[in-house]
């Protein structure tokens, strides 16, 4: 078999499998067990249908990355953290998803609770890499001609800022019947195709991802019969990070995952408007997918129109690395 093809394709397609048999698994399970998701009153009104949906599917997508990566990880080496990085993260979402379910309110782990775990799960992936990997502190620079931005001290803050904001930015991009899966799958095309390109060993974890989402898609499209959960989306958050450090590329986040970027800046703006306007909102709702919504924009045109955006951004960020 050629090298390649198990590297990559065949990752694709095990998670792809695994994901696509565990989902109509799952779904009646958590319809038993009654962990249904709950909608917020304040949140828009044409979500309140959705309350009940099962949700936690972020479980399947984590199992099946770990499971096809542990095929693999004797003889990749950079999947190591990685799978750390998204299995961490997706253990602090489960928590919270759980609290949710079973508490049935919308708000699971507390603010600093869910900050403290995630800085520790972000320590114990900066030590890793540091001490165990040759990432370095070094970052390439888009369109530069491959020349790399050496950080040196400011690494550790740098990996601090950037690790913990595209988690939740990630978290945040989960609102939208299949809005993160859409995302999520394109950026994970683009670590794979780059690791190709750069012939690092991620590659099957990469592939992993790419193929657990689209299988998530066939039951997480509208009208989705199945929700990640934070268990998922932070999940992904994790991988996006970890991923894009293992390549030495995490300016290239900015670009590929404007949308997490944007999704937590229209939050970050609308809760410093309300305090400094006394009640005022600078867009009718946040995070921005909410406001397209509130608009007028059919969900499923919110999401096409971001996986669009997110498939370009994609395509420039492959020209921004020779």
């Amino acid at each position: 078999m050629d090298f390649s093809i198990f590297r990559v394709i065949i990752p694709v397609i095990i998670a792809f499998g695994v994901c696509a048999i565990l989902c109509p698994l799952l779904i009646p399970f958590l319809k038993r067990l009654k962990f249904g998701q709950y909608i917020r009153e304040e949140g828009p009104q044409s979500h309140q249908k959705k309350s009940g949906t099962p949700t936690m599917g972020g479980i399947v997508i984590v199992l099946s990355i770990a499971i096809t990566s542990l095929l693999y990880i004797k003889d990749y080496k950079g999947i190591i953290p990685i799978l750390f990085s998204t299995i961490g993260f997706g253990i602090i979402g489960f928590m919270d998803d759980y609290i949710k379910v079973v508490m049935k309110r919308n708000l699971g782990l507390r603010v600093w609770q869910k900050l403290i775990a995630q800085i520790l799960v972000t320590a114990i992936l900066g030590y890793y890499l540091v001490n165990f990997t040759d990432v370095g502190t070094a970052m390439l620079i888009p369109f530069s001609g491959g020349k790399y931005l050496s950080t040196s001290y400011l690494f550790i803050p740098i990996f601090f800022v950037t690790v913990l904001g595209t988690v939740n930015g990630s978290n945040f991009t989960d609102g939208l019947d299949g809005l993160e899966s859409s995302v999520t799958v394109l950026i994970a095309t683009f670590f794979t195709v780059v690791a190709i390109g750069m012939k690092s060993d991620i590659s099957p974890i990469t592939g992993a991802v790419a193929g657990s989402l689209l299988a998530f898609l066939l039951f997480n499209v509208y009208p989705a019969k199945l929700f990640m959960g934070d268990t998922g989306s932070l999940a992904l958050g994790g991988f996006v990070a970890a991923t894009a450090y293992m390549l030495q590329m995490p300016i290239f986040i900015l670009v590929v995952a404007l949308v997490y970027l944007v999704e937590v800046l229209s939050v970050i703006l609308q809760i410093s408007y309300f305090k400094l306007t006394k009640g005022k909102r600078f867009f009718k709702m946040a995070p921005i997918h909410h406001h397209f919504e509130l608009m007028g924009w059919a969900e499923t045109r919110v999401v096409a129109v971001f996986a669009i955006i997110t498939t370009i951004l994609c395509l420039i960020a492959l020209m921004g690395i020779g």
